[in-house]
């Protein structure tokens, strides 16, 4: 088996997405139905716009399609992955993500939302306040929920 150092990054790209009362959407996962929600998530096709990476994640996860760009976070986001997940997520190729987020805001209704799509990732949405988000969060991306709680109470979008 490969050496955990010796594997890349995935490139990704996450959304924060909030609502009109600056809500955050977050989704329950189908494949860690513990009590850990995350924010809409996931790779970065070959030579794919960052930004456009993020709407087609946005409604592939959740089918919405509704959104305005507020701000793309600054610098890049990275995780490792636990070592009980290597070889078992993204077949084995990465240790963990390096991330760019964009903060968007939801143009649309509750009823835009739904996480029954072709390929579901989420079986569960809500929206939850900015505080409470690190305290949802699986246990290995807390500090990047944190960091992004921080950055948005920074300038403030929440």
């Amino acid at each position: 088996m490969t050496e955990k150092k010796e594997l890349p990054l995935r490139i990704g790209v996450g959304i924060v997405l909030l609502n009109q009362k600056n809500n955050i959407l977050v989704g329950k996962r189908i494949d860690n139905p513990k009590n850990s929600w995350q924010m809409p998530q996931g790779g970065v096709e070959s030579n794919e716009d960052l930004f456009e990476a993020a709407k087609r994640e946005l409604e592939e996860e959740t089918s919405i399609k509704s959104v305005r760009l507020i701000k793309e976070l600054d610098g890049w986001f990275k995780y490792d992955l636990p070592k009980y997940l290597l070889g078992k997520i993204w077949k084995g190729k990465y240790r963990g993500q390096k991330q760019k987020w964009f903060v968007m805001k939801f143009q649309g209704k509750d009823n835009e939302i739904n996480v029954k799509t072709k390929n579901p990732e989420f079986f569960k949405w809500k929206w939850v306040e900015i505080t409470k988000l690190p305290q949802i969060a699986v246990h290995f991306k807390v500090n990047i929920y944190e960091k992004i709680k921080k950055e948005l109470v920074s300038i403030n979008l929440v």
